[in-house]
């Protein structure tokens, strides 16, 4: 079985590299280590699986080589199960691109048996192959010795070891990548192929007709998988055997004494709910000062652009326009940032595998299982990844449940709106001296999704009938410091995303909506005008003045194209306690709910040119029905509230959703539900309060 390799890559500049792992590898951690900042995100040819890009350069002795590496899906087999494993095959296989010039497979050393069912399949395609060794540190904790030399020699490729939370090896994983070898070893060769009928002996081929259409083959397929992997287990038993050496008594690990208290089945629940509440206190608590920092930034450049710039109407939708609808978004980033902080925290140290393993047993009891909870808990960030993560899912009942509830869990998208109205009604008020009243609020809302979700899945088990059997089978990693600075790689992506996805939606509608809240019927106008200038010129004093002008600024909305359209939906919302701005504010948000925000801040712009607050001080500002109560008062922002957790404003999301179930009616079902829950909702909310 061992033999000489042959040498592919001998001296090219560009390389393009696949790295491919078993989920829990470690892999998008050396993704980062490798590339840094320097990554860009797209999706694979033909499906909407995120693909991650990333690019590094570095010389070894007289020869400059630039790496460009693809982080493909987690896989367990080339044998797909899932559209994640389906397409990480396709790459490989170079189906639908031209295939990496290298395979790096990405391995746990500690766990080196269990990934090298993933290796050999790789191997066995003819690709240049490099296996790493990752989290080596582990490995060595355990008093794990692996005979890097002799594995090198079974398997015919390159071997190296790595630590990539800390860079170990990495210089010497580069050097290994320009020396890739083809494999000459064969780990199918012993499989009795005269039951395979598909008239080839070559393991490529046969992956590659598990991609044909003509469904005669799939039995037969599935009579050389099964032999196949049963050949490999025998071979990679022999290979663990010549290679690895482990101490005979294990000790129970750290790992699993921290189980036993984070997992309880009644503690274990109690620590979670305690996890979100700091969480999302730290968000509010923390994220105050930069908010601040920004809101002030943003009045004091609207102010010197309106004092410094010639009046008209450029100058007037710089300032009322473009940077006031900006700043409505700008504003959240520290928010955003410390959510997906958080979360990369809870994921990096390895407790959000924990979450899916103490919420497996309740989900089963509303029609999902233990797969479904990743999506759901990470519809807290986006709700469109979370849908993409359902792949996973084989149920096709639990998939389609998981799909159409997952908009109703609380996306980072809502956190601008959540608390910019929280801000407006709730006090800075300590409870216990240490937790503030605004953080249980937004837990509330995050609280409040999640019970909306599983009981919209309960209702859906009783509808949707399948005879297909359920299994939820996952393996715990060890708990891990959390790497700080390849958090920090994958905040910094997404705030990049968050910013040219919703601002370039902002901006065009910030534009739009200066048009629209500037202009109107040119007779209705002109008479304000005309008005507005002779009481003006009757006014006793400079305070006369600007409340004259605060008026006339205030009809003039009203009577713009932007006040007909709000007017003209109106009596529809007024019984939630909206009135006509807020319904605008509904209608541009329906492109992704944060615009909100931004819409708000451009319409009270437009009734206020004098004024550079905050979006927050106009609204605090507004009056109902010119009395002196506040018009966003509790009844009006827990309204806004509920109708904003419930209602399917996000167009992106609706599209994601048509992609993977293939189905209008069960889009346009989840549109109806959620659109109707939400104005039920908000109505029952409004009149209670």
């Amino acid at each position: 079985m061992e033999t000489s390799p042959q040498k592919i890559i001998n001296s090219t500049s560009k390389i393009s590299v696949a790295l491919i792992g078993n989920p829990n590898s470690g892999k998008t951690t050396l993704f980062n280590a490798l590339t840094g900042l320097n990554q860009k995100t797209g999706n694979y040819p033909g499906v909407t699986v995120d693909k991650h890009l990333g690019f590094t350069k570095f010389k070894i002795s007289e020869n400059n080589y630039s790496l460009s590496i693809t982080d493909l899906p987690g896989a367990y087999s080339l044998y797909p199960k899932s559209i994640d494993e389906e397409v990480t095959c396709k790459v490989l296989l170079g189906i639908e691109n031209n295939p990496p010039n290298v395979a790096v497979v990405v391995t746990d050393a500690s766990n080196l048996k269990r990934h090298l069912l993933l290796a050999t399949q790789v191997i066995d395609l003819k690709i240049p192959t490099v296996l790493v060794l990752n989290m080596i540190d582990e490995a060595n904790a355990q008093e794990i010795k692996i005979d890097i030399e002799e594995l090198k020699r079974v398997l015919g490729i390159e071997v190296v070891s790595v630590n990539s939370r800390n860079k170990e090896g990495l210089e010497e994983l580069k050097n290994k990548i320009t020396l890739a070898n083809v494999s000459t070893n064969s780990f199918y060769e012993n499989i009795k192929l005269e039951t395979f009928k598909l008239g080839t002996s070559d393991f490529r081929k046969a992956i590659e007709n598990q991609f044909h259409n003509d469904k005669i083959y799939r039995h037969q397929l599935n009579k050389f998988e099964e032999a196949d992997s049963l050949y490999r287990f025998n071979v990679i038993n022999y290979i663990f055997a010549k290679t690895v050496k482990s101490p005979q008594h294990i000790t129970k690990s750290v790992s699993e004494k921290i189980d036993k208290i984070l997992t309880h089945p009644v503690f274990g629940y109690g620590i979670l709910f305690l996890v979100l509440l700091i969480v999302f206190q730290c968000i509010f608590f923390i994220a105050d000062y930069p908010m601040g920092w920004i809101e002030n930034s943003f009045s004091f450049f609207m102010q010197k652009a309106a004092a410094n710039l010639p009046a008209g109407q450029l100058s007037d939708l710089l300032v009322n326009g473009i940077l006031a609808g900006l700043s409505g978004i700008v504003v959240f980033i520290p928010q955003i940032a410390l959510l997906f902080f958080f979360i990369g925290l809870l994921e990096d140290s390895g407790y959000m595998a924990r979450v899916s393993f103490i919420m497996d047993k309740l989900f089963r009891r509303f029609g999902l299982n233990g797969k479904s909870v990743i999506p759901i808990v990470s519809g807290v960030a986006c709700a469109v990844p979370s849908i993409l993560g359902t792949r996973t899912i084989s149920n096709t009942k639990e998939r389609l449940i998981t799909i159409f509830v997952t908009p109703l869990m609380s996306c980072s998208a809502r956190l601008p709106v959540y608390t910019l109205l929280i801000s407006l009604m709730m006090p800075d008020k300590q409870i216990l001296g240490i937790f503030n009243l605004k953080g249980f609020a937004l837990m509330g809302m995050y609280l409040l999704g999640f019970a909306a979700t599983l009981i919209t899945a309960f209702i859906l088990k009783l509808i949707v009938k399948t005879k297909e059997k359920s299994y939820f089978i996952m393996e715990m990693p060890v708990y891990r410091t959390p790497q700080l600075k390849s958090i920090g790689i994958i905040v910094v992506n997404k705030i990049k995303i968050f910013l040219w996805e919703a601002g370039k939606i902002i901006l065009a509608i910030s534009i739009i909506l200066w048009y629209l809240s500037s202009h109107g019927p040119s007779k209705s106008f002109h008479i304000l005008e005309k008005n507005y200038t002779e009481q003006e010129t009757w006014a006793e004093s400079k305070a006369k003045r600007m409340e004259l002008r605060a008026i006339y600024e205030s009809h003039k909305l009203e009577a713009s194209y932007a006040g007909w359209l709000g007017k003209k939906m109106e009596p529809i919302i007024k019984p939630l306690g909206f009135d006509w701005k807020i319904g605008i504010a509904l209608i541009t948000s329906f492109a992704a709910r944060e615009v909100f925000v931004g819409t708000m801040a451009t319409i009270y712009s437009a009734n206020d040119k004098e004024s550079n607050k905050s979006v927050r001080e106009k609204l605090l500002k507004e009056k109902e029905n010119n009395s002196e109560k506040p018009k966003y008062n509790e009844a009006v922002c827990w309204s806004l509230l509920v109708f904003y957790a419930f209602a399917m404003q996000c167009m992106s999301t609706m599209a994601v959703v048509y992609r993977e179930t293939k189905s209008w009616k069960w889009m346009m079902s989840q549109l109806i539900y959620m659109s109707g829950l939400a104005y039920l909702s908000a109505f029952v909310t409004y009149n209670l309060f």
